[in-house]
């Protein structure tokens, strides 16, 4: 027999989950719901019942309300006792939930990592050098990982390294506070030191007068500065 046309292997395909979210319509199956949402009371008018927010009705009634209104029924709290539903339009109740949690992650600002890179040897101007990019990272709300990376027999000097790293906490500690002590990992001392509040709002403040001078020169709302996500290094030796 010959080989099929196209190779031996099967394709397969990945089915979307088509499935709903939540329990809707007659998905729902216990025998009592409770009716809650600020449209229960138009609900109630459009069907000429007296329906109150947040009462307990049996839910094959509350069913026929939902397709009488050309709504669905949907199950809010599936573990309230018992459940609570609304009568909604489910696509755009989706919709709208999508829409929020994108919302939310946009308005999520990461936190940005700089990594400022030491030897146990490094000078004094060296070390200067990278205090000030230092201090522009924590002015910007960024977080500082230092580290002192020690070659071959330089391991020998783990006592400069804390020292270098001590003097560097000291030196930004009006812009950023260490979370804990420096610490060895394999042949590096870190030291990890986050923004403190007051060089947040003052960075804010310095975007803010920034695209406030903008505006008046150009006439134009300047945009929002977007986030940077990613994790830069600091300086080599």
């Amino acid at each position: 027999m010959g080989r099929r046309k196209g190779g031996g292997r099967k394709r397969t395909f990945r089915r979307e989950d088509t499935a709903p979210k939540h329990r809707i319509n007659d998905m729902i199956r216990t025998p009592e719901v409770r009716l809650v949402g600020e449209n229960v009371a138009d609900i109630s008018t459009q069907l000429s019942l007296d329906i109150g927010p947040g009462q307990v009705h049996d839910s094959r009634r509350a069913k026929q309300w939902a397709r009488d209104v050309d709504l669905d029924l949907v199950e809010i709290s599936p573990n309230a006792e018992p459940p609570v539903v609304k009568i909604i339009d489910y696509k755009k109740f989706l919709y709208q939930q999508k829409q929020r949690e994108k919302e939310l992650k946009a308005n999520t600002v990461k936190t940005v990592v700089k990594e400022v890179r030491f030897g146990p040897n490094t000078d004094d101007h060296d070390f200067d050098f990278k205090v000030r990019h230092a201090r522009s990272f924590l002015e910007d709300g960024a977080k500082v990982k230092a580290y002192v990376h020690f070659r071959g027999r330089s391991i020998v000097f783990k006592d400069r390294g804390e020292l270098l790293l001590l003097r560097f906490m000291k030196d930004l500690e009006d812009l950023g506070q260490a979370e804990a002590m420096p610490k060895m990992e394999k042949r590096r001392m870190n030291v990890m030191i986050q923004p403190k509040k007051s060089a947040k709002s003052a960075s804010a403040k310095k975007k803010a007068e920034a695209a406030k001078r903008s505006k008046e020169l150009t006439g134009n709302e300047t945009p929002e500065p977007e986030v940077d996500l990613t994790i830069v290094s600091g300086e080599e030796e």
